[in-house]
């Protein structure tokens, strides 16, 4: 795997990393809230083997790309088009989780026309009145309200996250693997080892790289109306959504997925918010994508 920085127009840089077979079908990922490109220690093992062509991409602030102040949802569909257009990519396909799933639907609604299929995998939603739903988990609740109302506060907690991470790695394993608690069942399994931490603490600093302005800035963006309907959505749409999710509410995907006119939805009982960390469910996830692009592409 590789990972490099594209320049897009304007002068701001687009950091990347692939992932999987690269001759195979291009799918261009993006990652959550916070976030970063980097999504395996090593290879994607599953992609490799199903011949797929994992373009990670880190939106503006995170990571290695330049931040854009006052950007909107549909703003990246711009960015993903121009880096795209760099790739040689005429179509492909697109898939965004979590956070980043809100970004996914905003591709679906303007590069209808560059899309095979848009797959939004433990999905954001919109929020209705710019307040987070109550069925969102309490902490998840919290943090967006601080974003909007306390930024400074959120800013310092970042920090001091980063500082530790930095710092005294240990001590950040033990307490993130003391402090799950309020993760259900399926969540925390993923977060047990040293190795899941350790693969965590890597993300997040590079979601942390530049500053912690964007870990603040994107929640309220994501909580703002998202400036198209998803009734509007022309691409295929494929949902992949944990029954039990409390991050991002499963009952708010459902109603969001029953407006998009071409969606497919994958509804996993007793599934939290890390669908995709599950391998079975991630080779389902590739699988169907791959059989969206037509053979001879």
């Amino acid at each position: 795997m590789s990972d490099f920085t594209i320049q897009l127009k304007d002068g701001r840089k687009i950091g990347y990393i692939e992932y999987g077979d690269k001759t195979g079908i291009p799918v261009l990922f993006f990652h959550g809230t916070p976030g970063s490109r980097l999504l395996y220690l090593d290879d994607d093992d599953v992609a490799k083997s199903l011949g797929v062509r994992l373009i990670s991409i880190e939106r503006p602030g995170f990571g290695l790309s330049t931040p854009k102040p006052n950007r909107t949802l549909l703003d990246w569909a711009d960015d993903v088009s121009e880096v795209a257009d760099q790739f040689n990519l005429h179509k492909f396909s697109i898939i965004g989780v979590s956070g980043g799933g809100a970004f996914a639907a905003a591709c679906a609604f303007k590069l209808s026309e560059r899309l095979h299929s848009a797959t939004l995998i433990a999905s954001a939603t919109p929020f209705p009145n710019g307040k987070p739903p109550k069925s969102m988990m309490t902490a998840n609740k919290l943090a967006f309200i601080l974003d909007k109302k306390a930024p400074w506060l959120m800013r310092a907690s970042y920090r001091l996250h980063k500082k530790i991470m930095t710092e005294k790695p240990e001590k950040y394993i033990r307490d993130t693997k003391k402090g799950n608690k309020h993760l259900n069942e399926w969540d925390r399994k993923f977060l047990q080892t040293d190795e899941d931490v350790k693969a965590m603490m890597l993300h997040l600093g590079e979601a942390f790289r530049m500053s912690v302005d964007e870990c603040v800035n994107e929640p309220v963006l994501l909580s703002k109306p998202w400036g198209f309907s998803a009734s509007e959505i022309k691409t295929p749409v494929y949902v992949w959504h944990g029954e039990n999710d409390k991050m991002s509410p499963f009952d708010e995907m459902k109603k969001l997925a029953a407006s998009i006119p071409d969606c497919e939805t994958n509804y996993i009982p007793g599934a939290g918010h890390f669908v995709s960390e599950d391998e079975q469910i991630w080779r389902e996830i590739l699988g169907k994508i791959k059989k969206s692009h037509p053979v001879h592409e």
